[in-house]
């Protein structure tokens, strides 16, 4: 005889959202750091910002929209019962998740080439507040990547559980937590963007 097993779906949101609040508390502490030192050192920062690649931030800014859409249609697939198209569409996701980590490892490597990392001899010799900048990047860029990360895994999960049928139109709130999850990455790389690679 099979039992019937109870799921919380407004309590697994309720959830999702607070953790989600953690995440943006971690996040806007660095953000407020970043801003007292953008005060404290404004040249510094606008000089270290010129040596980031714009055309990666930029592409990368463009792969993480684009992929906010399609996990919210992905979404929207799912609640009208298009399996098809909701594992394309996740499948998507994912691809853009690995385009990301793959253009954030060529940016890093090309400033690791130039000596440009935390601790390295290079940033020691930099003016002023151009080492604090670099660290800055390289913690806040590196946690997000991370996230980006955690978030391509969690869609890889999602998508398996849709393909074997686990998570389907009466049970998709696996797959509407991690579509808020990867939406709070794309939130934060918007503040990103603009702050270490637009500063003027």
């Amino acid at each position: 005889m099979s039992e019937e097993v109870h799921k919380d779906y407004a309590g697994a949101k309720l959830g999702m959202w607070l953790f989600l609040f953690t995440e943006l508390m971690l996040f806007g502490g660095l953000f407020i750091l970043y801003a007292v030192y953008l005060q404290r050192y404004p040249a510094a920062f606008v000089q270290a910002s010129r040596e980031l690649s714009l055309p990666f931030g930029t592409a990368n800014t463009l792969v993480l929209l684009t992929s906010s859409l399609f996990v919210a249609l992905a979404v929207s697939a799912m609640q009208k019962g298009q399996r098809g198209q909701t594992l394309a569409l996740l499948s998507a996701t994912v691809v853009s998740a690995a385009v990301f980590l793959i253009n954030k490892y060529f940016e890093w490597s090309a400033k690791i080439a130039h000596g440009i990392y935390p601790g390295s001899e290079h940033l020691k010799d930099m003016a002023p507040g151009q080492d604090v900048f670099f660290n800055l990047y390289y913690i806040t860029t590196g946690l997000h990547g991370l996230h980006v990360l955690i978030g391509a895994a969690l869609l890889v999960w999602v998508l398996l559980g849709v393909k074997s049928g686990k998570i389907g139109p009466a049970d998709n709130v696996a797959l509407e937590n991690s579509g808020l999850y990867w939406h709070l990455v794309d939130l934060v790389w918007i503040f990103v963007f603009p702050l270490y690679y637009l500063i003027l």
